[in-house]
């Protein structure tokens, strides 16, 4: 059972990193402009911060082992798309599909172990699937970046499909079916339909802001604030709401939401651009290039359990505010890549760096997060977290290269890239800095209560898991 959820939930954690890796070799083989190379990753965030709290809710009511099943075999059949695409914009719509089959495997890859395993056994299962876990967001750039380098970049997508026939093998056999007897009634369609309709039509109109203004960017960009105004209000207003509007009367969990915004934003935009500057300026494989990444899941893994165990005892203010300065510290310090860089005097300080920033807020964040929320509502709570994180990415990606100045064919051009780079990476460490304010002015310590949680520092979003939990003080919740 832990083989095909780890299995399952890395198909989509590993593509989360080697697409980026493999961005330059996409770009050039079907010739496309840097918009283009934005939205191969943004098709598939899309869909994904989109869909994933309705895949939550999918399997609850409908099973959990058959929706885990359908996403994995939508996300396998999405992938030989991506692969045969014979230009980018076949592949922007396969990435969307992806998305959606990400969207309905992902929740349920942990929901399963939740549902299945003993309470006993509980908590050293998700342990053991966080630490898994962990190891693909490892060996993900390793992985990517031998593909893109050897066999070609299609691979990236290939590898996935007897991924995911071992996945469902194992499934049929060792998973049982589970369900939430509890579960809504009825599903939040609207809701999900017009948050994918505002994010999408937002993004489109910011990542064509980089050609200049035109009635088409400002009539998306029209379109996609008037759907997530609509979206407010139908999930105010819904009996089943997709994101109950409830866990928003309590500042502690709204706070450290916009947290999640500001500091995924800025991870997102560092993932964006370093794997592809150190590439296209300095002159770096895709090999390389991936590993450029590691110190980053290496740190993590290694120090989060005693982060979240230190903001046990002291609270989660103090961390969740020096970790997004010292990142952006790490983040500072990428401003030294050029031509010439070194992968040891030059990559590896500012990535070492940036991962001791993140070690030090990941935990804390989480944990705040679900501490903010009822026991009954931890699993929604984590879900929006994580969908707040996605959405994050999703803009940021779409919004820096705007501000950097980087359209077109500039990725293809070292230093015409290297300057937008630099002014990404200031705008990256400028919003680590706002988390830090963010941090502490909001945040509140409260009192710590110890549980049985266990850390998951996955990359691609906030960890669903903690170690600890500290409840806010009465007068801190939503009563």
């Amino acid at each position: 059972m832990l083989l095909a959820t780890v299995l399952g939930s890395g198909l989509a954690g590993i593509d989360a990193t080697v697409v980026n890796i493999a961005l330059p070799a996409i770009g050039r083989d079907l010739g496309a402009g840097f918009g283009g190379l934005q939205w191969t990753i943004n098709g598939y965030t899309l869909t994904l911060a989109a869909f994933i709290l309705l895949g939550g809710s999918l399997g609850d009511r409908y099973g959990r082992r058959r929706v885990f099943e359908i996403g994995v075999v939508w996300f396998a059949l999405a992938s030989a798309l991506c692969a045969a695409a014979p230009n980018v914009q076949l592949l922007i719509a396969a990435r969307a599909l992806q998305g959606v089959g990400g969207a309905l495997l992902t929740p349920g890859s942990l929901a399963i172990i939740s549902a299945t395993f003993s309470p006993d056994d509980r908590s050293r299962a998700i342990g053991a699937w966080s630490g898994f876990g962990g190891i693909a967001s490892a060996v993900g750039p390793f992985l990517g970046g031998y593909l893109v380098g050897g066999p070609g970049w299609r691979w990236i997508f290939l590898i996935n499909l007897p991924l995911a026939v071992a996945v469902l093998l194992i499934s049929h056999r060792h998973v049982p079916e589970t369900r939430n007897p509890a579960a809504i009634p009825q599903l939040d369609l609207p809701g999900a339909a017009l948050g994918a309709v505002g994010l999408g039509a937002l993004t489109y109109a910011l990542i064509g802001l980089g050609d200049g203004w035109s009635a088409g960017v400002i009539g998306f960009g029209v379109v996609g604030v008037l759907a997530l105004v609509a979206f407010v209000i139908v999930e105010r207003r819904s009996r089943h709401p997709m994101l109950p509007p409830k866990l928003f009367a309590n500042r502690q969990f709204t706070g450290a939401n916009v947290y999640t915004f500001v500091v995924y934003a800025a991870l997102s935009g560092v993932m964006f651009f370093l794997v592809v500057t150190l590439q296209v300026v300095a002159g770096m494989s895709p090999m390389l290039s991936g590993a450029a990444l590691l110190p980053v899941t290496i740190v993590m893994l290694g120090l989060s359990s005693y982060t979240g165990a230190l903001a046990g005892r002291i609270g989660p203010r103090l961390p969740m505010t020096a970790g997004p300065l010292l990142a952006a510290a790490g983040v500072l310090l990428m401003l030294r890549i050029g031509p010439d860089a070194s992968y040891l005097g030059d990559v590896l300080p500012a990535v070492t760096v940036f991962g001791l920033g993140l070690a030090l807020l990941v935990a804390p964040l989480t944990t705040t997060v679900l501490a903010a929320a009822s026991t009954d509502n931890a699993g929604i709570a984590s879900g929006v977290n994580n969908a707040v994180a996605r959405a994050a990415g999703l803009l940021a990606v779409a919004v820096l290269p705007v501000i950097a100045g980087i359209t077109g064919d500039d990725y293809e051009q070292p230093v015409t890239f290297l300057a937008g780079f630099r002014i990404a990476m200031l705008g990256c460490a400028g919003l680590l800095v706002a988390g830090g304010a963010i941090a502490i002015t909001v945040i509140r310590n409260g009192r710590p209560v110890h549980t049985d949680r266990p850390v998951h520092c996955d990359l691609d979003g906030p960890p669903i898991a903690a170690s600890w939990s500290e409840r806010p003080a009465p007068e801190n919740s939503a009563g």
